[in-house]
C-alpha cells in the first residue's frame, strides 16, 4: 500500500510493491497537488517506473532532479517548478 509523508518542503511517497499503472497514477495525483518549489520523493519497485515516472514528470511540466536505484527500489526526486 502507498504511504505519503510530508516532511517540510518535501513529500515522500512510498509506492514499493505496487505494479503498473498504480505508481504513475498515484505519483500524478500527488504531483498535481504539489505547490511550486516543493519536492516529491517517490520510491517504487516496479521496473516500468524507470520509464513511466520520468515521462510523467515531463508531461506535467515538473523537473526530475534525481533518479537512483537502491537495490530493488527506484527513487525519484521531483521538483514542481515555481510559476
Amino acid at each position: 500500500m502507498s504511504d505519503q509523508v510530508d516532511v517540510g518542503s518535501m513529500i515522500e511517497l512510498d509506492l514499493r510493491g505496487l505494479k503498473c499503472p498504480l505508481p504513475v497514477l498515484r505519483t500524478r495525483k500527488v504531483l498535481r497537488g504539489l505547490a511550486p518549489g516543493r519536492r516529491l520523493v517517490v520510491a517504487c519497485t516496479d521496473p516500468m517506473s524507470a520509464i513511466d515516472i520520468p515521462n510523467l514528470v515531463r508531461e506535467e511540466g515538473a523537473r526530475l532532479d534525481a533518479q537512483e536505484r537502491l537495490g530493488e527500489t527506484l527513487r525519484f526526486t521531483i521538483c514542481r517548478d515555481g510559476g
